[in-house]
């Protein structure tokens, strides 16, 4: 069954800017769209759907930077008939609007991202710990030092913001504290850290590792996890999370003011926050 979820995996990639459909895909595989659909989803972590969305999704965000097209214009070019489902499906998947991404690497040069841990919203939560290691084909592809995340999410699929999240130095070692009690998926991506901004929000390769099992935290419990990152097929499901911006100046001045206040650090930042310049 993992072979025929990768292959209807390798078609989606291939014919993703086409309007192409579940049964599109069962048909080139051979198998029943609802078997389909349950294989899927059960060997790669989302549905078909999610996955297709995903790569146009990545398509949308190198067109928001490489273009001056309209967003309206872009959303129909992905196979969205509304701009407002595909506005509200972006943000929930990339962590920022379409038009907040599309300015994120004039205000990335201004602020770029440095190493930080951003805990989550339970201070007497759980930790997890460990370290997060490139493997060799990785570290060929990056070419030198590299920015490297790691978060937890709620789903096997990252998506928006993570629960709790840090940039590392290339030594790789992280610990995420103020953990909620739940269950949560880890996940590492890494980006060559002398790429300019546009490079780290929409990167030529797709370098990423994780807990290849969900992580349980209960309050005040600890975990510890290795990761080791290698570079996965360009077929693969796209990483969607505008990670840089969380780790930048303006994003960890706009925490400290909402710490100050007594309210949650752990929303989205978005572009025109308080810390950003407009």
């Amino acid at each position: 069954m993992q072979d025929v979820a990768t292959k209807a995996a390798r078609f989606i990639a291939a014919h993703a800017e086409e309007a192409i459909t579940l049964g599109d895909v069962a048909d080139h595989v051979g198998y029943s769209p609802f078997h389909l659909a349950r294989s899927f989803e059960r060997t790669l972590g989302q549905p078909p759907g999610r996955f297709l969305a995903a790569h146009r999704f990545q398509r949308a965000k190198r067109l928001l930077l490489d273009t001056d097209d309209r967003i309206g214009d872009i959303c129909c070019a992905i196979g969205f008939s509304s701009q407002g489902t595909f506005t509200r499906r972006f943000t929930a998947e990339v962590g920022v609007s379409p038009g907040d991404f599309r300015r994120l690497p004039d205000r990335l040069a201004d602020a770029p991202p440095r190493s930080v841990a951003v805990p989550g919203a339970a201070p007497a939560g759980g930790t997890v710990a460990g370290s997060a290691a490139i493997g060799p084909a990785a570290r060929a592809a990056l070419g030198g030092p590299a920015a490297v995340y790691v978060g937890l999410f709620a789903r096997r699929v990252p998506g928006g913001v993570p629960v709790s999240g840090a940039l590392l130095d290339d030594a790789g070692g992280f610990r995420l504290t103020g953990v909620p009690p739940g269950t949560y998926w880890l996940m590492s991506t890494a980006f060559a850290a002398g790429a300019c901004p546009s490079a780290h929000l929409v990167p030529p390769w797709n370098v990423v590792g994780g807990s290849p099992e969900p992580v349980r935290v209960a309050a005040g419990s600890f975990e510890h996890r290795e990761i080791e990152l290698g570079v996965v097929p360009p077929w693969s499901a796209p990483v969607l999370v505008a990670l840089p911006p969380l780790a930048s100046p303006m994003a960890q001045d706009r925490r400290r003011q909402l710490a100050a206040a007594g309210l949650p650090s752990g929303s989205p930042v978005h572009a025109g926050s308080p810390g950003s310049r407009q």
